[in-house]
């Protein structure tokens, strides 16, 4: 756990990208049209031919946020973005355990998404020539995560731009299917989807489907905050950042509030919740198979494309994020060393795909791709769920003790207390907490009914390696707060007001 910032030479590759590939880990990491083929298409299952609605809750909720860590990111553009936030604004142990919670969420990620591209691809190999299942998507996951380390060790750059590209691709290609779907559902379009009128599911009736169903809406989001973690590679990083942040979110939210109502309408608001059983491995194939014929290929590649850029996206946040904790000895100084010629912190992202391979495939072969898929989502979503409510307070606390000249009362009072309210309902839902006094939390279904369990877990260890920073390196918690990203024309290693 020793300080490491004498073996991350030669450092992180500054001002490497501009606004665009910076935008675009934003985009990628929320995975457009993978998000809406999948996670979004699970909560089909709890809301309903309501799910628009939970779309549309979702997006607002997320807006909340992604205002306040862009007021954040003005002032504090460093790799360690996650944890500076709340280090500097409420205490370094809190930016710690946020820091913590975000190493497990982008870690999972790797696993999550190699499993969900494997998943596609054996289903649709499986479905169209009969190749053994379960061989296929274990084979094509492997080979995908092997693919995204490759790409991230060339750096920021190379990764960068493919993700780029990709994330275009996707988006074209589902804007079409989309408006396609809007036009021959032709009378059965109807505002009524973002009512509560068809929140029938047994069992999750009302605003409590809608609820559970936010908890696959809000991971559709999630990664719209991952750009923060480029901050010490971007160029004007004050700027790119908070730009990057709240028009991703907003940008790609109107892009899942139409898809998901053109899926809706087509298929039928009544029988909505039947979606998710049409095969091929994701509903949206199905639905390009209909409309399209063999156009449906176009679909399969960019949910594919989404997915691989997806993986790619959250190796580039997850390392940067590790390489930063590391820096100033937080984690294992390994962690911060970087390739003395493609400047990626590479010893991280060869750790990522360790970690990918023996969580995803455990995990995959016991609950099978989709299950583990979906259990795997409703963990990451219970704890950026905590973390973005956590980045709102940080917002008030930071302009309330640090800028108190530039407070606003709407942008960094009024704005982040809505923000944590409109988290909670999907955050006491996806956790399975307050059921007896709440009624619209219930129980999710197993396994990701363990999502509490197992984030309590990784928060107890957390704060048991906290207690022992505090014990035996109490000089390194402070570090935290430190800035290592500016403009070019300013100290590089600049600390914030204490």
């Amino acid at each position: 756990m020793a300080a490491a910032e004498s073996t991350a030479a030669p450092g992180l590759a500054r001002g490497a990208i501009g606004l665009r590939e910076v935008l675009f880990q934003s985009v990628t990491s929320m995975a457009p049209a993978g998000a809406v083929a999948l996670s979004i298409a699970v909560g089909a299952g709890y809301a309903g031919g309501a799910l628009p609605l939970a779309v549309l809750l979702a997006l607002v909720a997320c807006l909340l946020a992604a205002s306040s860590i862009g007021q954040l990111a003005k002032h504090l553009p460093s790799a360690g973005s996650i944890y500076t936030y709340p280090a500097e604004a409420l205490h370094p142990s809190i930016g710690f355990l946020v820091g913590w919670g975000y190493a497990l969420v982008e870690a999972l990620m790797g696993p999550t998404t190699t499993i969900l591209v494997g998943y596609l691809v054996g289903s649709v190999m499986h479905d169209e020539f009969g190749w053994p299942f379960t061989a296929t998507w274990i084979v094509v996951m492997v080979a995908a995560a092997v693919s995204i380390a490759l790409l991230n060790y060339r750096g920021v750059q190379v990764s960068a731009k493919v993700g780029t590209v990709l994330g275009l691709f996707e988006i074209v290609v589902f804007l079409a299917l989309a408006i396609w779907l809007v036009v021959r559902a032709g009378g059965g379009n109807t505002g009524s989807v973002f009512t509560l009128h068809f929140a029938t599911v047994p069992g999750y009736h009302g605003f409590t489907g809608v609820a559970a169903a936010s908890i696959y809406t809000v991971l559709a989001f999630i990664g719209f905050e991952a750009s923060a973690p480029l901050a010490e590679e971007a160029r004007n990083p004050r700027r790119a950042i908070p730009i990057a942040v709240v028009v991703s979110c907003c940008a790609i939210g109107v892009f899942y509030v139409f898809t998901t109502y053109a899926g809706d309408v087509y298929f039928g608001p009544h029988r909505y919740a039947s979606f998710g059983e049409l095969g091929n491995g994701s509903p949206w194939i199905a639905l390009g198979r209909d409309v399209w014929g063999v156009g449906w290929v176009l679909v399969l590649f960019a949910i594919l494309n989404s997915t691989f850029a997806n993986g790619n996206a959250a190796t580039l946040a997850t390392t940067r994020t590790w390489f930063a904790m590391s820096r100033i000895g937080l984690l294992p100084a390994a962690l911060a060393r970087t390739h003395p010629r493609w400047n990626s912190p590479h010893v991280g992202i060869v750790f990522q795909l360790l970690v990918t391979l023996a969580i995803g495939l455990p995990v995959g072969i016991h609950f099978g791709p989709n299950t583990a898929f979906i259990f795997l989502a409703t963990i990451q979503s219970g704890v950026m769920i905590a973390a973005y409510m956590v980045f709102n307070l940080s917002c008030t606390m930071f302009y309330l003790r640090r800028q108190r000249s530039e407070f606003n009362w709407l942008l960094h009072l009024v704005i982040p207390i809505l923000g944590i309210a409109a988290f909670v309902p999907a955050w006491f839902t996806a956790m399975g907490i307050g059921s007896s006094a709440l009624k619209f939390v219930t129980p999710l279904t197993y396994p990701s009914s363990e999502t509490g369990l197992i984030i309590g877990i990784w928060c107890l260890v957390g704060i048991v390696v906290l207690v022992y920073l505090y014990m035996r390196h109490p000089a390194r918690l402070p570090e935290m707060r430190r800035v290592f990203g500016d403009e070019p024309h300013l100290d590089h290693k600049e600390s914030s007001s204490a």
